[in-house]
């Protein structure tokens, strides 16, 4: 262990109880030392020592007087205010007893590590930085590849000096916080050769949904200070923390990365065939998802952690953790649901922050000398925003900006302000205009820029203590970009999750297609990505996902599909569900499905999904599709697998159907429109298709009774126990086992179904 002095602690000394002493982020570090967890060695200034050198240099009566009377809200004043403080402290001479301390311990430093002027990181670490209740995530300076004891000298100066940034200042302002009871330390530590190899963020949470399950690594080449100033866009990983299997993976564009050059840092081009590769293997996301939980698990809350892989030593090293502000420090039992309700042009995309959506008339602003342009329930529209904007983000309706992640310190000032944002649409500035109306929607993993003000609608369901029923109420959902957001909703599972959206949206190409130009990759690994996401929300509850159901006139929609559908004059009752998947035309597409549920189960580990067969007209029809599941990887001994019930044969033959597959699963619309003969989307019939027609009742009984008379649970899908009164006391006379339904009735359902009981 070093020696520690007055001024200067060593990294290995410190722990959770030294936070007044040398600031959040070095007594984390500490904490991580004492763990199984990579930490770069060095050691921290203290509190004492900045007061220290306040007291001898910084002449602290002249910074009250600066600081005295300010409104944060003055931005021009606040400006002139701050620049002369950091003036001042960089200008300052360093107080002899504290550089001969610093100057020892960087030469004990060198000793260690066998060289003479070792390259160090000297990093901000604010006594009231890092807690639970306050983020003071980037206020404070970072200097990095500091060589040599006056480069070292000059660095903790500026790192001082940054402690009065404009953005500081006015959050202790706005906070409460007294600008003297907050002291600044530095972490000095061995710098990471992250600029041969990569670095990034994570967090220990989904930093948009609050999800608590997935640990969200973002990665790009370098040094990560491009990140976390939002200037690249980086590889974007998701890892389920319970099973360390990996949800999503999206390649970053990563066209720039920053790297040491002559004693200081550079920033440079990334040549294109590194950019189309992942910054990471999967064996490396895995491991910094285990160093996340194992961070999480000690702090006991979500954590906002940084990190590098050194490209000499070949190795993951933690830099940083600190708690996630955003979500960790609410507990709010409260479900928001965002729907755009009109459609719009569409003018713009990109990677959306915020789940949620904002209007209002653009403002586009080149600098922050623009401030007071824009005015209350504007939109911000900029180049890149950092915590320096705050003043004017807080203004605004939503922000869109060219560049940023989802993880820049821009993303999380605007997720901390509640404010949605979509960063990354690289050309915001050049394709709107300044003061046109816009609609900004951030609903989705990919968020969009409308042209006008469209109409939407918030949803908010407070879950309070919703009672348990004896009867399972389910959700139906198609978007995996829901799903981390719907997850705290009280339900039993996801009784149908639908394959064909994650097609449409996700993916936008028939199957045969993709597989013709060699890419079927493509689909496998967008439906993978889809399924487990949904999956991983609701786990370890059941998540039903129906195989592909859609008619041909549907398939031929999709990218190439005229090549390989046949024009039917009924595609209602034509080539569609279980059909397809044992024809010979069709056998290779199916295959693609078989492959990406069995990647979900076996590598993301996600055992608690039921596969359903839609559209089974026949025992002998459902046989043989479970054989071709069994040659496709998903054998029948090792998962459950349910059928839709809704073709009359469903209900006639339900005992034999039970023979065959592990549930039912009603679908109501179909099961009406095939016994009553009812096209269901003739407005002429309209009139004559009813749910709740005797013919539909007295089947849905049927099957129930025959199929608990084989010990097979039966559930519903579909509209109508929302909007046909009295129909979910029905379903419950009949004994039925679950219903599912949309998650915008799903709070509503639950207390019905429990008054009824």
């Amino acid at each position: 262990m070093g020696t520690d002095t007055e001024y200067v602690r060593w990294l290995e000394s410190l722990d959770s109880t030294d936070v007044a002493a040398v600031g959040g982020k070095s007594a984390n570090l500490g904490v991580l030392a004492g763990l199984d967890v990579p930490v770069l060695p060095g050691f921290s200034t203290t509190a004492t020592a900045y007061d220290h050198f306040l007291e001898e240099s910084g002449d602290r009566s002249k910074l009250e007087e600066l600081l005295r009377d300010l409104d944060p809200e003055d931005i021009a004043d606040l400006q002139q205010r701050g620049a002369q403080i950091r003036h001042r402290l960089r200008d300052a001479s360093m107080p002899p007893e504290l550089e001969e301390s610093l100057v020892g311990a960087y030469e004990e430093l060198a000793d260690r590590l066998g060289v003479t002027e070792p390259a160090v990181a000297v990093r901000s670490s604010a006594t009231a930085e890092d807690l639970p209740t306050a983020s003071f995530a980037g206020q404070q300076e970072t200097i990095l590849n500091v060589s040599g004891e006056s480069e070292l000298i000059e660095a903790v100066r500026d790192c001082y000096a940054s402690l009065f940034t404009d953005r500081a200042i006015a959050y202790r302002e706005r906070q409460g916080f007294n600008h003297f009871d907050v002291k600044l330390a530095c972490a000095v530590q061995k710098m990471g050769r992250a600029d041969l190899a990569s670095s990034g963020v994570l967090f220990t949470l989904d930093p948009d949904t609050g999800f608590e399950n997935v640990t969200v690594i973002e990665a790009t080449y370098g040094l990560g200070e491009l990140v976390v100033q939002g200037e690249v866009d980086p590889d974007r990983y998701v890892v389920f923390e319970p099973t360390n299997g990996i949800l999503e993976k999206t390649l970053g564009e990563k066209a720039r990365r920053m790297v040491r050059r002559d004693g200081g840092t550079a920033v440079e081009r990334v040549p294109t065939e590194e950019r189309t590769r992942y910054t990471l293997s999967d064996e490396q996301i895995r491991t910094l998802s285990t160093y996340a939980t194992q961070i999480e698990d000690h702090f006991d809350r979500p954590m906002d952690v940084e990190w590098l892989l050194d490209g000499e030593l070949e190795e993951l090293f933690i830099v940083q953790a600190r708690p996630e502000t955003v979500h960790g420090a609410t507990d709010e039992n409260v479900v928001r649901t965002y729907r755009l309700e009109e459609c719009g042009e569409e003018l713009l995309e990109g990677v959306s922050i915020g789940n949620a959506i904002g209007a209002g008339r653009t403002r586009i602003l080149d600098d922050l000398r623009e401030m007071d342009r824009l005015a209350e329930g504007d939109v911000l529209v900029t180049e890149m925003t950092d915590p320096d904007w705050v003043p004017v983000m807080k203004r605004a309706s939503a922000i869109v900006t060219e560049r940023g992640g989802k993880t820049s310190h821009a993303a999380i000032v605007s997720r901390e302000l509640g404010v949605p944002a979509i960063v990354g649409t690289d050309r915001a500035t050049k394709e709107l205009r300044d003061g046109d109306e816009i609609t900004v929607d951030c609903t989705r993993e990919t968020g969009r820029v409308y042209g006008g003000r469209l109409d939407f609608t918030i949803d908010e369901q407070t879950l309070g203590d919703v009672p348990e029923t004896s009867t399972d109420v389910l959700l139906i959902l198609g978007d995996p970009d829901q799903a981390f957001s719907l997850a705290n909703l009280p339900v039993d599972g996801v009784g149908l999750a639908r394959e064909e959206f994650i097609v449409t949206s996700h993916i936008g190409s028939h199957p045969l297609e993709l597989i013709a130009r060699g890419e079927e990759e493509t689909f496998v690994d967008a439906l993978q990505t889809g399924i487990a996401k949904i999956a991983a929300a609701f786990y370890p509850n059941r998540v039903i996902v129906r195989l592909s159901d859609f008619k041909t006139n549907e398939y031929r929609n999709l990218e190439g599909g005229w090549k390989y559908e046949p024009d039917e004059d009924n595609p209602m009752i034509g080539w569609r569900g279980a059909a397809r998947y044992y024809d010979e035309d069709f056998r290779d597409a199916f295959r693609l499905e078989c492959d990406a549920l069995r990647r979900v189960r076996e590598d993301v580990g996600l055992d608690n999904i039921i596969v359903m067969v839609p559209f089974c007209r026949t025992p002998a029809e459902g046989k043989q599709v479970l054989e071709v599941m069994d040659e496709f990887g998903l054998p029948r001994d090792e998962l459950n697998v349910y059928v839709m019930a809704e073709l009359p044969s469903n209900i006639v033959l339900a005992d034999r159907f039970a023979k065959i597959f592990d549930g039912f699963s009603i679908g109501s619309n179909d099961l009406t429109q095939l016994t009553l003969g009812v096209d269901r989307n003739s407005e002429r019939l309209a009139s004559l298709f009813d749910e709740n027609d005797d013919a539909i009742t007295r089947s849905i009984h049927s099957l129930i009774e025959d199929a608990h008379r084989h010990e097979r649970p039966v559930g519903i899908c579909g509209d109508a126990p929302s909007t046909i009164p009295g129909y979910t006391e029905f379903l419950l006379e009949a004994g039925i086992d679950s219903i599912s339904v949309s998650p915008d009735v799903a709070v509503e359902t639950i207390l019905t179904v429990a008054e009824l009981e």
